[in-house]
């Protein structure tokens, strides 16, 4: 159930920000045991003076393809698991949509079931009646 936000500057094409959104999600379905489509992603584009980084700061050079991915998830994953995705990650986006390792920064957070409500205003993940609530008593 990772929630991902994606991150750069304005101005890629609706192809490119559709493999980049695709790449991320095939990275976690291969590294982090998630179903293919628990899929929830969202894409903020900023002008130039909206989304500022360092371009060396324990990386780099970064170029003004830089993207930041921040991921919440909700089951923690091991340090092994998260070293994998990030990896695997940098390495699917180097061939698609062409992203240089160095432009990628990628932040994992990690919270609790009761942390998240998927619709309806309900803690599906602690509620232990939604599914008969949601299937109307049918399971």
């Amino acid at each position: 159930m990772p929630f991902v936000r994606i991150s750069l500057r304005k101005g890629k094409s609706p192809d490119y920000l559709a493999a980049l959104a695709d790449t991320i999600q095939r990275a976690l379905v291969e590294t982090f045991d998630v179903p293919a489509s628990d899929r929830f992603q969202t894409i903020h584009q900023h002008d130039e003076h909206e989304l500022i980084f360092d371009r060396n700061y324990l990386a780099g050079p970064r170029s003004d393809d830089f993207v930041y991915i921040s991921i919440t998830i909700g089951r923690p994953r091991t340090a092994e698991m998260k070293a994998t995705l990030y990896r695997r990650l940098v390495d699917l986006l180097a061939q698609s949509p062409g992203l240089r390792p160095e432009d990628v920064m990628i932040v994992i957070s990690t919270s609790a079931p009761e942390d998240w409500s998927f619709g309806n205003g309900v803690a599906q993940m602690t509620d232990p009646d939604w599914r008969a609530r949601a299937l109307g008593g049918q399971q």
